[in-house]
């Protein structure tokens, strides 16, 4: 009985610790955006300890499970999986760029001086080729000035690891936010290679960006990788014997270019 007490003891000092750590997160964000007691409030309300320290960032939207669906069918066709596929990528891309740095500056309208924001750091845009392609055009709508680099993996065949067979970044690339592109993270073999391939090229601050994910990718990269940020239209089950993501979606690359 006694040693029950002290669990309940314990777990509720964790709780209000984890409680308080959030407190101060709502009462920082209030200061810093000027918002209302109501939103700490709010931000209380919706309080799960387990989001605190994650990295994972699965994305809801009425718009991207709409489209998610459609590429999801089997019956959906190349024309329709390629176009689905670039607009859930631009969806994607307003809450992928929520954190970019800006910086201040003065410029003049047509009616007097002001002060205005623009970004403070350059976009690089890296699809892992070759289905991570399907993906880059929705985001430089966006993102027009983004540069785009290209790396290739393939799977040795002794070892099972993933190898680099081609690679061209561009120069910015150590400098800038550097977006990983790839529409599956199923056992997050390529994109963990790619991520350490660009980290020995410099880049540091690498957002890895997918639109299907399994639990065994998210695992990987979260232990190889916890310093980068993983965005995902949606979080599947697991993935099957073969090592394809279940329900998922099918070869992405193979049906975004029409080659089975």
């Amino acid at each position: 009985m006694k040693s029950l007490e002290n669990y309940g003891l314990r777990y509720m000092i964790y709780t209000l610790i984890a409680i308080f750590h959030w407190l101060i997160l709502a009462l920082l964000h209030c200061c810093i955006n000027s918002l209302s007691h109501y939103h700490i409030v709010a931000l209380l309300i919706t309080f799960n300890p387990e989001t605190l320290h994650t990295m994972l960032h699965v994305l809801q939207h009425p718009l991207i499970n709409h489209k998610l669906t459609q590429i999801r069918r089997k019956e959906t066709g190349t024309k329709d999986f390629r176009e689905a596929l670039d607009e859930i990528a631009g969806l994607m891309a307003y809450e992928i760029t929520r954190d970019l740095p800006s910086k201040q500056i003065e410029i003049e309208t047509p009616i007097r001086l002001c002060s205005a924001e623009e970004l403070a750091k350059e976009i690089v845009l890296v699809p892992i080729l070759r289905a991570g392609l399907g993906m880059v055009d929705g985001i430089t709508d966006l993102i027009p000035t983004a540069k785009v680099g290209h790396v290739g993996m393939y799977r040795d065949h002794k070892t099972l690891e993933p190898k680099e067979y081609y690679a061209k970044l561009p120069p910015n690339t150590p400098d800038a936010v550097v977006m990983v592109l790839d529409p599956m993270l199923a056992t997050g073999g390529s994109a963990s290679a790619t991520i350490t391939y660009l980290k020995s090229q410099g880049a540091i601050q690498i957002k890895l960006v997918c639109i299907v994910g399994a639990p065994e990718g998210v695992k990987r990269i979260e232990t190889e990788h916890p310093d980068v940020d993983i965005f995902l239209a949606a979080l599947d089950e697991k993935l099957n014997e073969k090592g394809y993501i279940v329900p998922g979606l099918g070869d992405a690359g193979d049906r975004l270019f029409g080659t089975k």
